[in-house]
Order: structure tokens, then C-alpha cells, then sequence
């Protein structure tokens, strides 16, 4: 059964936090104030889509495809990214709140994050490398066996990162963010 295809649309304040959206396939729509609170996105493709202004917390994304997606000042709270369809997966998140988030395993290499808040978000065993972080929030981030290689974290902040162990070959790092990469030895810089 092929799926149903929808492309060039823009989708305006709906609720789909009541009415699932349909297993689709999205091409170049836009989502614009929606709310997805809790929805099920499994099996849904978004191919180069915008979420703007939406609430995606704790939304549900078994094999749910993310090709070229931009959010712009959404909320994904509590949102396990490592259940979605890794095949060509890329994400743009620009002004968004992803606290308790989880991008376990992942490729994120193709992918950025612009001003946002992630607070305790799970990038274990994560590749971030070649990624910034600009002027992100990451406190109570976990990091560990992380790929952050010629990763960008000097407008980054709060992040905490064990260099034993992690990969951060070539990464940039602020002078102020030192401190960071030191919270094991519970040392005062002053």
C-alpha cells in the first residue's frame, strides 16, 4: 500500500494532539502554531518541512522520517529522536526548547542547533562531529562516548564534557567554557 502524499501545504493552529495527522508523507509543507503534544507521528515522512511555533512534546516518532527539517521556536520536549527513521535524517532546530530530549546513537552530522535550550538531553554514543552549538543552553546534557570531533561549542554554555570520555579531537571551545571540560576533578577556576 503506498502512502498518500501531500506537498506545498501550509497547516495553520491545528490540534493535532486530538486527531493524529494522517501516515502520510509531507513534502515541503509547513506547520505553523500547531500543537502535536503527545500525538503518534509513527510512519510519517517530513521531507524538507517547517515546524514553526509548535508544541511537539513527548510526540511519538517510531520510524517517523525527518529529511532536511527545519523547527524554528518550537517545544519537543521529552522527544526520543533515536526512535525515528535514521535513513537520510537531518534536522535544523533554530530558537527551540528540547529539554529531556534524547538523541541516542545518532547521526546528527548534517544537522544544527541555533539558540536553543537542551537541558538534560541525552547525546550518549552520539555523532555530533562537525556540528555547533550556537549560543545553546546544555545543562544536565549527558555526553558520554560522544563523537564531538571539530564540533563548535564557543557560544555554547552550562555544557559538562569528560575528554577521557569523549571524542574531542579539533573541537573549539571558548576560554570562558573550560571549565566545562574540568567538572570531573571538581576543581574551582577562579
Amino acid at each position: 500500500m503506498t502512502k498518500k502524499y501531500i506537498a506545498d501545504q501550509t497547516f495553520q493552529e491545528e490540534d493535532f494532539s486530538v486527531n493524529n495527522p494522517e501516515a502520510v508523507e509531507y513534502d515541503n509543507c509547513t506547520f505553523d502554531q500547531c500543537n502535536f503534544a503527545g500525538a503518534d507521528l509513527s510512519d510519517i515522512n517530513f521531507l524538507e518541512c517547517t515546524f514553526k511555533n509548535c508544541d511537539l512534546s513527548m510526540v511519538k516518532i517510531p520510524n517517523t522520517a525527518f529529511q532536511d527539517v527545519r523547527f524554528e521556536n518550537c517545544k519537543l520536549l521529552g522527544v526520543h529522536f533515536e526512535d525515528c527513521n535514521k535513513f537520510l535524517l537531518s534536522f535544523h532546530f533554530n530558537g527551540c526548547m528540547l529539554n529531556l530530549s534524547s538523541f541516542y546513537r545518532l547521526d546528527l552530522k548534517k544537522s544544527h542547533f541555533i539558540n536553543c535550550m537542551l537541558h538534560e538531553v541525552e547525546f550518549a554514543e552520539t555523532d555530533l562531529s562537525g556540528l555547533a552549538f550556537d549560543n545553546c543552553d546544555l545543562a544536565g546534557a549527558n555526553f558520554e562516548n560522544t563523537n564531538l570531533e571539530k564540533c563548535d561549542l564557543r557560544t555554547a554554555n552550562n555544557y559538562s564534557i569528560d575528554p577521557e570520555n569523549n571524542r574531542i579531537r579539533k573541537a573549539r571551545f571558548s576560554l570562558s567554557g573550560l571549565s566545562g571540560l574540568l567538572d570531573k576533578y571538581n576543581i574551582e577556576i577562579g
